[in-house]
């Protein structure tokens, strides 16, 4: 497949898609009914789709009975460890294999043109973004991931927060459950862009912006704190009346869906001329420039607060016109 059809790739090898990154035609005015409509489809599957479909799986046949929730017992909180570890490795695991070791399409669609296994540098453990990036996935993602969920369950098992039944309020959690990735944008922007601060990007983000070059797992290598402040957007299912499998939604849609930005391709080839859209650009901007879209695109919140960057020439020269003038008032405020 010939994918300068669809963008160009420089003298460094960076390929870019010809169409600027755009926003998602929600919450936009005047309303766009029929942009809303197509993109619908390309919205819920197959990504969103997924990640609702494993909180049905683990709240039907992984989560144990609410008797066993109401203790804190090892067995089923490391039960759960194991179940979310192998779940998520394998998932991440099957975008690293096909596009990363197998190189089943080579770069084509591919962001950066070089490779993170070629990339070594004393800013990753052992020197190597790979072996970094999953080490911490495993030995901070995991752990915090089980113990938030396990949390959440204890709560309702044991009546700490309201658990609403599907039977007694069939439309409020149907509405709540259309919700769960506004809830999600929402909570990733405000601390995406708190964790931009310098102090704590220093101390905490600047862990994360180690992967330039993002692959699958770099999609949660991050530090304990963001981790913890990340997937702890499902802590709001126990402020706002709610019910487990929502919260369990919640949390999957972070941490699950926390790849398509990291994929690191704009593109994923399918048998025969098919193509699955990665949804990666924004963030992948993101990564590259540091100082835009701090969100997802499904709110613009970055378009409100005027830090949206959407790949093209005249958002290059917004983007610079913004750190120009950022630039001036620092030399302002020192000169004062």
């Amino acid at each position: 497949m010939d994918d300068t059809t669809f963008g160009k790739r420089d003298k460094r090898g960076d390929w870019a898609p010809d169409a600027p990154a755009q926003i998602a035609p929600v919450f936009v005015f005047p309303p766009r009914p029929l942009e809303f409509l197509k993109w619908l489809p390309g919205y819920f599957f197959p990504f969103n789709a997924f990640y609702a479909l494993t909180a049905v799986v683990w709240w039907n046949w992984i989560i144990p009975d609410v008797q066993t929730m109401k203790t804190l017992a090892p067995g089923w909180i490391l039960w759960l460890f194991a179940v979310n570890t192998v779940a998520l490795f394998a998932f991440f695991g099957v975008f690293e294999l096909r596009l990363y070791i197998q190189r089943a399409q080579s770069n084509r669609f591919k962001y950066n043109g070089r490779w993170p296994s070629e990339h070594k540098s004393p800013a990753f453990w052992f020197n190597n973004q790979n072996i970094d990036n999953m080490s911490r996935t495993l030995l901070h993602a995991m752990p915090i991931w089980t113990a938030l969920e396990v949390a959440i369950l204890y709560a309702f098992a044991n009546g700490y927060v309201p658990w609403l039944t599907f039977a007694q309020h069939p439309v409020y959690l149907a509405i709540f459950a259309l919700l769960v990735p506004v809830i999600h944008e929402t909570h990733f922007f405000l601390l995406h862009r708190a964790l931009h601060w310098p102090p704590l990007y220093r101390l905490v983000h600047s862990v994360h912006h180690n992967s330039v070059n993002p692959s699958p797992y770099s999609s949660l290598s991050m530090h304990p704190i963001e981790l913890t402040c990340y997937l702890g957007v499902a802590l709001w299912h126990l402020i706002i009346p709610s019910n487990p499998l929502l919260a369990l939604y919640q949390l999957h849609y972070a941490g699950f869906g926390a790849i398509p930005g990291h994929i690191g391709f704009d593109r994923i080839e399918l048998p025969g001329e098919a193509m699955m859209d990665s949804h990666a650009y924004v963030h992948y901007l993101h990564h590259k420039h540091f100082e835009v879209n701090y969100g997802d695109g499904l709110i613009p919140f970055d378009k409100w607060f005027g830090t949206f960057h959407d790949g093209s020439k005249e958002g290059a020269a917004r983007m610079q016109a913004r750190y120009e003038a950022k630039k001036a008032r620092m030399n302002a405020k020192a000169a004062a």
